[in-house]
């Protein structure tokens, strides 16, 4: 779905019943891009009492602040610490060890290269601090997006934030150039429309608007623009998409959001699970990226070209080039679950193949066109939305890698794909091979192959990391394939759908 408006902007805001507050520090800056059991009478006031005692310590004692990274399993992970200790701690940041990065969305811990040796630090990010009041005398729910370092300092290799950041960094020293993004995300919803015409209905909106209403409200008192909201085509599936930010802080603002929906669904006693596919054969989950390019100088677009075929700019081809060609390799960070490979066919409005496709929502690489609607610059509307990722990713690494190999494009000066505009099951292998588009991996397992495989024969694609993140990546996701190998397809759904 294309997005509306592509803005940044540096946040201080709360909620008010279910208060979130994102706090930032920083200038505010904005680019547009438009696109119960019974018990008795004495049992029940003992409890009554007790709970409001714990009510009131809750709601006057001092909260836990934890310091969370987004890992390779697509979690967030950290250790607390007494609100007093708030500014010692974002100073020295609290002990952490390298063996957690091992730790697969189920819990069971990959085999380690670390064991039980090495030291790191959480050190927190105070322009990532999250604090969400739940009220009712409950202690909030207080958090902070923090980045891994060595003792000394020294970031360590996989610290998936700094990862993002150094490639962000590398595309503006290198080519000049900012990247606006806003993450599109799917879920289910428990407490959605189950019914087989939910699809996108309004009925089926009626149904969810409690649970809408108060996301949207939640969203925009956390800073976090909303864009659209939907009942989408799957019985008790939603979808809701922000305004853009730059890429780091759209990362951020990815894994933020997922928060601020299964902290809204508990709310209303429900759920809500971004798992790629929550029954065999059924609709899937995605997450959309999308990307507008912009100069860092003059902070002008430069994805859009009036004048060119698409109205997409020779630099906009060449960062799609760049990914496209490493995307055989790299589906394995973007779409990294055992099911991932079951939404990624055929008909299924996903991305099967490597290719670039005007307004095509079955490409891996889409081109958005702007609008001029209402007044509007279609070259600030102008976007790439790439289709080929769900949420069992972290946002950091989708999107570190996407950019790290759009900047070889970008450098490169590769030459433009072939856009499609057409079904490519209808091409013939041979005929796919001629125009340099081919059919991803089919499994995780298939996919973690290719990209050893192909990081060994192609220092293009093992550039695109460091190699301690790619050896121990491919240890962690080669163990959560192997987890789920003697489950039944319906076992491995509910094992996703519990844990994302």
């Amino acid at each position: 779905m294309g997005l509306r408006v592509f803005s940044m902007r540096c946040m201080d805001l709360r909620w008010s019943r279910l208060s979130l507050r994102y706090v930032t520090s920083g200038t505010t800056q904005t680019r547009t891009h438009t696109t119960s059991a019974s018990s008795s009478a004495s049992t029940s006031a003992s409890s009554s009492a007790f709970a409001a005692d714990d009510s009131a310590s809750c709601s006057t004692g001092e909260s836990v602040i934890m310091a969370v990274v987004p890992d390779i399993a697509g979690q967030l992970r950290g250790k607390g610490f007494p609100e007093e200790d708030k500014q010692s701690r974002f100073e020295r940041g609290i002990g952490w060890c390298p063996t957690q990065m091992l730790i697969t969305a189920f819990t069971e811990i990959a085999p380690t290269p670390y064991g039980a040796l090495d030291d790191l630090q959480l050190v927190p990010d105070p322009d990532a601090e999250v604090r969400v009041e739940s009220g009712n005398g409950h202690p909030p729910h207080h958090f902070v997006l923090a980045n891994l370092v060595h003792p000394a300092g020294e970031s360590w290799d996989l610290c998936l934030r700094t990862y993002l950041k150094r490639k962000v960094q590398a595309l503006r020293d290198k080519a000049g150039l900012d990247l606006l993004c806003a993450f599109e995300h799917e879920f289910h919803y428990t407490g959605g429309d189950t019914t087989s015409a939910a699809g996108y209905n309004l009925r089926a909106h009626r149904k969810v608007n409690p649970f809408a209403t108060k996301l949207i409200k939640n969203m925009r008192e956390a800073g976090l623009k909303p864009d659209t909201f939907m009942p989408e085509y799957a019985p008790a599936q939603c979808e809701i998409t922000m305004e853009p930010a730059y890429a780091c802080r759209a990362a951020d603002e990815a894994s933020i959001l997922r928060e601020i929906v299964r902290t809204t669904a508990d709310q209303f006693g429900e759920k809500a699970s971004f798992t790629p596919l929550t029954t065999p054969g059924g609709v899937g989950n995605g997450v959309h990226i999308h990307m507008s390019l912009w100069d860092h100088e003059s902070g002008l677009p430069v994805t859009h070209d009036h004048n060119a075929e698409h109205n997409l700019s020779k630099v906009a081809l060449q960062f799609s080039a760049g990914v496209l060609r490493a995307l055989p390799a790299i589906v394995a960070l973007t779409a990294p679950s055992v099911i991932s490979y079951q939404r990624l066919i055929p008909h299924r409005w996903s991305a099967p193949f490597n290719n670039l496709g005007f307004r095509d929502r079955e490409a891996a690489i889409r081109i958005c066109p702007g609008s001029s609607l209402g007044g509007q610059d279609p070259a600030k509307g102008t976007n790439l939305e790439f289709r080929a990722a769900d949420a069992t990713a972290s946002p950091h690494l989708q999107l570190g890698v996407i950019v790290a190999a759009g900047l070889q494009g970008i450098m490169e000066e590769l030459p433009s794909p072939v856009v499609t505009h057409e079904d490519l099951t209808c091409i013939s292998a041979q005929n796919l091979t001629d125009l340099g588009i081919q059919r991803l991996p089919r499994s995780l397992t298939d996919a973690l192959d290719n990209l050893e495989k192909m990081a060994k024969q192609d220092d293009r694609i093992q550039a695109l990391f460091p190699q301690e993140l790619l050896d121990v990546y491919l240890v962690h996701k080669r163990h959560e394939a192997s987890m789920m190998r003697k489950l039944k397809d319906d076992q491995i759904c509910k094992r996703y759908l519990a844990a994302y």
